[in-house]
């Protein structure tokens, strides 16, 4: 499936952003994206959202528990166009920087340069990639849908938290992921929606 789904992402130096709530599955499936567009012969750069965090003290700000919190605060975007998003967009000098900031140590990273080559499909995962702040910096775009049902006791099996969607210690981020839906819709703006309930059978919904 994810063959059918690189024969769409356009020619040359594109910009793809893979979608989802937590405990989707969006980094294998970016995994096994790069891997696809390899086959086809295309250079790929891989970018986690997760390495351009905030520090806990602006992430954590409005309260450990803030569903709002979590929507406006989790990442530094003004970083993720800084050091990817731009120069690896039309007319950037194909200069990135993988990483902004260490989720363990807390620590702000000052990573050096590298070179992407010219044509190379830049794939990021992440939560939240279809909100307003990063619309025109996608060529294309993915949605990985399934219900909080499903992702929530997947992320319990990885992660060792609850695996109840409605449990207390899930508001922040469940919570979250709804503010996030009902503001800016990404199931409708995704150029691709994928139902990934069951990783090893993903169904395309719409493309």
């Amino acid at each position: 499936m994810t063959d059918r789904v690189a024969a769409l992402v356009p020619p040359g130096a594109a910009r793809v952003a893979v979608d989802g709530v937590d405990g989707v599955g969006k980094t294998t499936f970016a995994a096994e994206l790069a891997g696809a567009l390899r086959d086809s012969g295309r250079d790929v750069v891989q970018v986690s959202a997760d390495d351009f965090h905030q520090p806990r003290a602006v992430r954590y700000r409005r309260g450990r528990q803030s569903p709002e919190g979590f929507w406006l605060d989790s990442y530094d975007y003004p970083a993720l166009r800084r050091n990817v998003l731009d120069p690896l967009g039309p007319g950037g000098d194909r200069r990135f920087r993988p990483a902004g900031h260490d989720l363990r140590t807390d620590a702000i990273l000052d990573l050096d340069w590298r070179s992407a080559p010219r044509d190379a499909v830049l794939i990021v995962d992440g939560l939240f990639l279809h909100r307003d702040e990063l619309r025109g910096c996608w060529e294309f775009t993915i949605f990985l849908d399934a219900p909080f049902e499903v992702t929530v006791p997947r992320m319990a099996a990885r992660d060792g938290s609850h695996p109840d969607p409605n449990h207390p210690s899930l508001a922040r981020y469940v919570g979250g992921q709804r503010l996030y839906f009902a503001a800016c819709r990404p199931q409708e703006r995704a150029d691709v929606l994928i139902d990934h309930s069951d990783p090893a059978a993903p169904k395309i919904l719409r493309c």
